[in-house]
């Protein structure tokens, strides 16, 4: 949808225009995953499928919410005074939770407002809607309200809405890419101390492919809070030995000297999970300063391996995208991203190849797994923002 489109719809909604137009992106992790809530380090970048939020203040208190993807619900009323999370009231905890957390850090959010949100990430795919619908109501909130908030600020309280509000105990990396993105570039983030730097991403030859599963993420957040409790569980064994915060700190040298204080073949692999995607996040970075994509390739196919089998969170649509990515001429490496269980994996193929890549992968996998997967070109965007007129066209 176009957003002449989606002002037209808002007009008709709403019975006024939409005053201003925001976009938070959507994001893949190159590098490093289920090393952000263990104190490591992550490599994501923001990209151009996002959430659009169209906006107009309201003189009362009410709060009328919109989806454009969800039109069956209608209009979802609300009220500055009762911004309490409800099962019942499904996608608008989202911006609920944003507006009454936002309010709870000083932002004067004085006034009610209507807004329109239409996002083009694929629902489901694992590229972080859930984020994106929280940065692009903040920047909303930002700019209808004239808030004076510190980008990082706003990147904390949208992790704060995920682990508080909604309830899943996930990082900071989703908000944080989503809230920092810049085009044409990863963000390096220490996800311990937040100091972060970015780094150009250049593939004259070849380009990043998104292959949406097409399965919905059911056991994503059920098992994303066992992943996270088992490793909190090594750590602590590890503590009893070592003076250490988190798994993080480890190098895969010391971890190895220290292993055996888990004394259980479970939490082990969850830790070596950690501690050794932290090391290849660490040296992607080396690897792509130096222009050496070959050299990230082979560390991706490594992450996958060890989420397969040291974290088991791949299962076999997402494990039969990336076996199936890594026999075919032309790729440089290939991963699941997010969560997992279902969701998207990412690969990087020279552009000679990517026809072939998109047909023998996405037949391979309809073979295999009877569901057809879907093919992205991901273009490296920026973050969070007002949409100015240039863009609005």
């Amino acid at each position: 949808m176009r957003i002449e489109e989606m002002g037209q719809q808002f007009a008709d909604i709403f019975s006024k225009p939409a005053e201003r137009v925001f976009f938070a992106p959507g994001r893949i992790n190159l590098i490093g995953e289920h090393t952000d809530y263990n104190g490591g380090h992550v490599f994501p970048l923001a990209i151009t499928f996002g959430t659009y939020a169209l906006a107009a203040k309201r003189e009362d208190r009410r709060l009328r919410f919109y989806s454009a993807n969800f039109s069956e619900r209608g209009i979802v009323e609300g009220s500055l005074d009762e911004l309490d999370y409800k099962e019942e009231d499904g996608w608008t905890n989202y911006p609920k939770g944003m507006t009454k957390l936002m309010q709870e850090a000083g932002c004067a959010i004085n006034t009610g407002y209507d807004v329109l949100f239409y996002g083009n990430i694929p629902n489901g795919a694992g590229l972080s809607s859930s984020a994106s619908i929280e940065m692009a109501t903040g920047v909303m909130l930002e700019g209808l309200f004239s808030l004076n908030i510190d980008r990082i600020e706003m990147v904390k309280i949208g992790q704060r809405v995920e682990n508080h509000y909604i309830g899943v105990n996930s990082g900071i990396m989703d908000q944080f890419v989503i809230g920092m993105g810049k085009t044409g570039a990863a963000i390096w983030l220490d996800c311990e101390t937040l100091h972060y730097e970015y780094a150009p991403i250049e593939l004259p030859n070849a380009s990043i492919v998104i292959m949406n599963t097409n399965k919905r993420r059911e056991l994503a957040s059920s098992k994303y809070n066992e992943r996270r409790s088992e490793c909190e569980e090594a750590l602590r064994r590890l503590q009893k030995r070592m003076d250490v915060k988190s798994l993080g700190e480890l190098t895969p040298d010391r971890f190895e000297q220290n292993k055996a204080v888990i004394s259980d073949a479970v939490l082990e692999k969850r830790a070596r999970h950690a501690v050794y995607e932290n090391a290849r996040t660490i040296e992607a970075l080396n690897k792509l300063k130096e222009g050496n994509v070959e050299a990230v390739g082979r560390l991706m196919n490594q992450s996958h391996a060890s989420l397969e089998q040291d974290y088991e969170v791949t299962g076999k649509e997402l494990d039969t995208l990336v076996h199936t990515a890594w026999k075919q001429p032309g790729v440089i490496g290939a991963r699941m991203t997010g969560a997992g269980f279902g969701g998207c994996a990412i690969a990087i193929v020279n552009n000679e190849n990517i026809e072939s890549f998109v047909s023998e992968v996405g037949k391979r996998y309809e073979e295999e797994c009877g569901i057809r997967a879907e093919f992205y070109m991901a273009h490296i965007g920026g973050g969070a923002r007002e949409l100015v007129k240039e863009e609005i066209g």
